[in-house]
C-alpha cells in the first residue's frame, strides 16, 4: 500500500467554521454578507472563521481583476478549493466493496469495485485495504494528500466509537471497524450506517440541498431511512434513528431477521419479495432481476408480491411524514429498478395513512448507483475532518447531555 498523507488538521475546528464550510460546499461561491445571511452568523464571526481558511488555502477568494473601488470590505465571493485535499469513501455490500476517491468538494476523481470473497471481517478488511491502496495510487498521481477515509455499512453502526454493533447482511456483531480499517489503511477512518452516509451527500449536494427537514428512504436488500431535522442528520441517542425497515406493519406477518413479525423489511425487502414469489408461483427465483421479469410478464403471485411491498413502503413513508413532517422524502436504492411495479401502491398507501398536511410532503424518486453511496462515505470523512470531535455526537445525545 502507498503511504497515506494524513497528518494535516483542519485549521479552524469550531461549529461556526464547520457551518460556514459546509454552506460553501452546498451553495458557494458566496460573499461574506451572503454567508452571514445563510448561516445566521454575525459578520464578525464569518470574518473570523473565513480568514484562516483562506490563509491555509481551504477557501479561495475570487477577486475580480477590475474590481470597482468600494467603501468598506469588498464583497468578493468565497469558495471551497476542491483540489486542496482528497478523501476516500467505501461502501460495503454483501457481495462487493465500492470505493471512490473525491476532492474536498466530494467530486469523484476515481472509482473502483472489488468483489467480496467472503463476508467475515478479515475478508472485508483485506478487500477494503486493497481497494483503498488502489485509490491512494491514484492520489499519488494527482499529487494531493488523502486526509481521511469513510466506510459505509448497513445496520446498527456507532459512528462515535466506530463500531458496527450489528449488520444483518454481513452477519457482524460488535466489530470495531474504524480502528481495524485505520490500522490496515493508515488513514483516519469514519464509519457510519450507509443510509445516513448517503443522506449526508444528499444534504450537501443532492435532493436535500437547501432543505432543513427531509428524509431519504432506501429500498432494496433492506429498507433504510436517513433523517435530517433542523439541518442535522439525526442518529438518535442510541444511533439507530430512522430504522423504518423494522417498523411493524402487520403483527401477523412474516418473520423478520430482527426477530419480530411483519416489519416493513420482512414484506418489502428483496429477500421477502423473492420468498413470497417462490411460495406463490413454485418457481425457484434466483434473484431480483428474475423476480421483476416474472412480475412484468404478469405471472400470478409475482405482481401481487410487489404490490404488497409497495403498500408496506407507502405506510412506512406515511409514518415518517406523520412523525417528522419533512419537506421532502427521497426514495432511492437498488429496489427502484422495479418501482414501476409498485409505485401506485406506494402512492395510495401513503395518501391513506398520511395525516392531514403531512400528505403534502414532496415524495421524489432518485436512483443512485452504489458509487453515490461510496461518495456518501467520502462525505462523512470530510464531515469528520472539518468538524470538532464534540460535534460528531448524535444530535439527541448532545441535546440531553
Amino acid at each position: 500500500m502507498q503511504s497515506a498523507s494524513h497528518g494535516e488538521a483542519f485549521p479552524v475546528r469550531t461549529p461556526a467554521a464547520s457551518h460556514i464550510f459546509t454552506t460553501l460546499l452546498s451553495h458557494g461561491p458566496l460573499t461574506r454578507p451572503e454567508l452571514a445571511r445563510r448561516t445566521g452568523l454575525s459578520a464578525a464571526a464569518v470574518t473570523k472563521a473565513v480568514r484562516p481558511l483562506i490563509e491555509s488555502a481551504y477557501l479561495v477568494e475570487d477577486v475580480a481583476e477590475e474590481a470597482r473601488p468600494t467603501l468598506g470590505r469588498p464583497a468578493n465571493p468565497v469558495r471551497v478549493d476542491g483540489g486542496r485535499a482528497l478523501f476516500a469513501g467505501v461502501k460495503v455490500t454483501g457481495d462487493e466493496v465500492i470505493g471512490v476517491l473525491t476532492d474536498l468538494c466530494c467530486r469523484v476523481c476515481a472509482a473502483r469495485h472489488m468483489p467480496l470473497p467472503a463476508r467475515d471481517p478479515r475478508a472485508v478488511l483485506a478487500a477494503v485495504a486493497e481497494l483503498v491502496g488502489a485509490l491512494l495510487i491514484e492520489a499519488d498521481g494527482l499529487g494531493v494528500p488523502v486526509l481521511g477515509l469513510g466506510v459505509a455499512v448497513s445496520g446498527d453502526v456507532d459512528r462515535v466509537r466506530g463500531v458496527v454493533r450489528y449488520s444483518p447482511f454481513l452477519e457482524w456483531r460488535g466489530i470495531p471497524l474504524a480502528e481495524l480499517a485505520a490500522t490496515t489503511t493508515g488513514l483516519p477512518v469514519t464509519v457510519d450506517n450507509d443510509v445516513r452516509a448517503l443522506t449526508v451527500a444528499e444534504q450537501w449536494f443532492g435532493g436535500g440541498v437547501g432543505l432543513s427537514n427531509f428524509a431519504v428512504v432506501t429500498v432494496g436488500a433492506g429498507i433504510g431511512c436517513g433523517i435530517v431535522v433542523h439541518g442535522r442528520v439525526v442518529a438518535g441517542a442510541q444511533g439507530v434513528a430512522g430504522e423504518i425497515g423494522h417498523v411493524t406493519i402487520d403483527p401477523a406477518g412474516p418473520l423478520c431477521h430482527c426477530g419480530n413479525r411483519g416489519c416493513v423489511e420482512a414484506i418489502a425487502g428483496d429477500a421477502a419479495i423473492l420468498a413470497r414469489i417462490r411460495e406463490a408461483t413454485g418457481v425457484d427465483v434466483a434473484g431480483p432481476t428474475e423476480a421483476v421479469d416474472l412480475a412484468r410478464r404478469g405471472v400470478p403471485g409475482a405482481r401481487e408480491a410487489y404490490a404488497r411491498a409497495g403498500e408496506a413502503i407507502g405506510r412506512a413513508l406515511a409514518t415518517v411524514a406523520n412523525l417528522l413532517g419533512p419537506e421532502r422524502v427521497i426514495i432511492s436504492g437498488e429496489g427502484l429498478a422495479a418501482y414501476d411495479l409498485f409505485a401506485e401502491q406506494v402512492r395510495d398507501a401513503f395518501a391513506a395513512a398520511a395525516f392531514g398536511s403531512a400528505a403534502r410532503c414532496d415524495i421524489q424518486t432518485r436512483p443512485l448507483p452504489f458509487e453515490e453511496w461510496a461518495r456518501g462515505a467520502a462525505a462523512i470523512a470530510i464531515q469528520s475532518f472539518i468538524r470538532p470531535s464534540s460535534d460528531q455526537t448524535p444530535t439527541s445525545a448532545r441535546e440531553h447531555s
